[in-house]
């Protein structure tokens, strides 16, 4: 297992086939693009699964910065802009990674396995995380290069207090309602 997909499996929490399929994407863009120190380097992420917190280890996406966009379609697919070549790539993670495992991830997730299961599942799911490691990338993703407009950067906002609750919160997310200055949450319960 190599070094920064042990960073990767200890910033996730465990190694699971998301991850890897994570990783492996992770590992073709540093292939083209610098790590992100700031904001050079956008992600927009269609999926919020186990894959997007390799992208956040190793290409410095995150949230915190406002370099990593979810549009959250389900799809194990990534657009990386690079804001210092002015231009992005759009990979799909094309591999059949899961194949004969559908039932069986079914069952986990409900909790259903037998002990036998359980085993045969394991079993399957390392298959699976060495198939994605080891695979061809021509195997496992398909990139093509994509024209998009420029993500906009991270805006920074006052905060204000709600007059409800007292926390703060960022102004632009701020709503009214009887003459009071309140946070989403508080404006939520009010229209309720």
């Amino acid at each position: 297992m190599e070094e920064d997909f042990k960073e990767a499996a200890k910033f996730h929490g465990h190694v699971c086939p998301g991850l890897a399929m994570g990783y492996r994407v992770a590992k073709y863009v540093k292939e083209h693009y610098p790590r992100s120190k700031d904001e050079e380097l956008v992600c927009i992420a269609e999926n919020k699964s186990c894959s997007v917190d390799a992208v956040q280890s190793l290409l410095g996406c995150t949230a915190g910065k406002g370099n990593l966009i979810f549009v959250d379609n389900g799809k194990q697919v990534f657009t990386f802009y690079s804001r210092d070549q002015d231009r992005a790539m759009r990979i799909y993670f094309k591999g059949d990674v899961f194949r004969g495992m559908d039932a069986l991830r079914q069952k986990a997730a409900a909790g259903r396995l037998t002990q036998e299961e359980k085993k045969e599942f394991e079993n399957l799911r390392s298959r699976v995380i060495e198939d994605i490691l080891s695979g061809k990338d021509e195997d496992l993703l398909f990139v093509k290069e994509v024209d998009i407009p420029a993500p906009e950067k991270a805006k920074i906002y006052p905060s204000l207090k709600c007059q409800e609750c007292g926390e703060g919160f960022m102004e632009i997310l701020g709503r009214t309602a009887g003459g009071k200055v309140l946070c989403k949450e508080c404006f939520g319960k009010m229209v309720c």
